[in-house]
């Protein structure tokens, strides 16, 4: 679950790139930009049902927010 979290997030952000790379080359009307964006809303997606259900099961635990050491 470390790595598969980051791999998903880089996809997203390459996901991101790739459909910028594709608005300026068409001028915003290129359909690859659409799935590209497309593909990118899938992944969050599947990154958040994939988080919730490593929660549930166990496998990820939250951690909280540690305050100084008072």
């Amino acid at each position: 679950m470390k790595w598969i979290i980051p791999i998903v997030l880089l996809m997203i952000v390459g996901s991101l790139g790739s459909a910028l790379y594709y608005m300026m080359k068409g001028k915003g009307s290129s359909p690859k930009m659409v799935y590209s964006l497309m593909f990118r809303i899938g992944l969050s997606l599947l990154l958040f049902i994939g988080i919730l259900l490593a929660y549930y099961f166990g496998l990820i635990q939250p951690t909280g927010i540690r305050v100084g050491s008072n």
